[in-house]
């Protein structure tokens, strides 16, 4: 006889998966802040205590870097896998830029966009672009970028997740 599935067993897998997720952004350096910032742009829940286990496995796969992409990007699956960016302050744009596109606010809602993004409203101001987002270290240069696309997301109807 198979063994049977019993509400002990899901929620020993849910605070597993819950102290992965915690775990996760130890090692990427997130703040709490910055936690519930992902945590909303990914699964529209700021606690992971209201999260199910897809919402957690979700969660837990953008974390670990296995994001981006649609079904005509290719890879395993139909996805191609982006590694996280490697400083917080990234990440944020990259959840900025990827909300907006959750609410159908962008042309291009991949990296590219993101890229051209940066290069067309900002090119003229900064004294170097980088060819890739994930490329920029001033902080001014950072801030710009994140209140521009604050800016957008207040315009499209609802603010940033506090």
């Amino acid at each position: 006889m198979g063994k049977v599935k019993t509400a002990s067993t899901d929620d020993a897998k849910r605070r597993a998966m819950i102290r992965a997720c915690h775990a996760a952004c130890r090692h990427l350096g997130l703040d709490t802040d910055a936690r519930h910032d992902v945590q909303i742009s990914v699964t529209g829940r700021a606690s992971m205590r209201d999260m199910g286990p897809t919402d957690l496995a979700r969660l837990l796969d953008h974390l670990n870097g296995r994001t981006g992409g649609g079904s005509q990007a290719g890879g395993a699956r139909g996805r191609r896998w982006h590694a996280a960016a490697p400083r917080a302050d990234l990440r944020l744009i990259h959840a900025l830029w990827g909300e907006l596109g959750r609410k159908g606010a962008l042309a291009r809602p991949d990296r590219a966009g993101l890229n051209a993004f940066i290069r067309a409203r900002f090119g003229p101001h900064w004294s170097c672009i980088p060819l890739d987002v994930d490329a920029l270290t001033d902080p001014r240069c950072i801030t710009d970028v994140i209140r521009a696309l604050r800016a957008m997301l207040a315009r499209t109807g609802r603010d940033e997740p506090s």
